[in-house]
């Protein structure tokens, strides 16, 4: 079965926002998703856009993605942080998922990005050895720390 990437279009978004959902249900976390396809939309395209997003596309069908967005190191300069990597359970084991990594880290190779990071769930072992395999390093010693919309919005200050 051949596939193509390519970088995603707005029309794409309700296909994106599946696999989303069904990343926050692999994760557990299934009642997580909070954004809708005009989030997306808004935030993914245009002059201001937030993210920049490679697609899978198997017959007009989207079976897996790489979003990612923009950073800035203090130490490194630019930086992206990969956001959410998934291809469709239906699809995996094709090379879809290593397609969608080398078509980022190309990307970042083009723009002279300075380092591509992201996270991973330490029992997805899986992905960590996936992740690995192209010369990763996953950190034990770094914790990502966040504070929810609840807590910004009660901190009194």
């Amino acid at each position: 079965m051949e596939f193509q990437i390519r970088l995603a279009a707005a029309e794409d978004m309700p296909q994106v926002l599946n696999l989303i959902k069904e990343l926050a249900k692999f994760e557990n976390e299934p009642d997580a998703v909070e954004v809708n396809v005009d989030d997306l939309k808004a935030y993914g395209f245009g002059k201001d856009a937030l993210f920049k997003c490679f697609v899978a596309e198997i017959d007009a069908t989207i079976v897996g993605m790489a979003l990612f967005y923009s950073r800035f190191s203090t130490w490194k300069g630019e930086t992206y942080h990969l956001e959410d990597l998934i291809v469709t359970q239906s699809h995996r084991q094709k090379g879809i998922g290593k397609a969608l990594l080398e078509a980022l880290i190309l990307h970042a190779k083009t723009h002279k990005i300075k380092r591509v990071e992201w996270v991973v769930l330490d029992w997805n072992s899986n992905a960590i050895e996936f992740y690995k395999s192209y010369g990763a390093t996953v950190f034990k010693e770094w914790r990502t720390v966040q504070l929810d919309e609840a807590h910004i919005k009660n901190i009194n200050l």
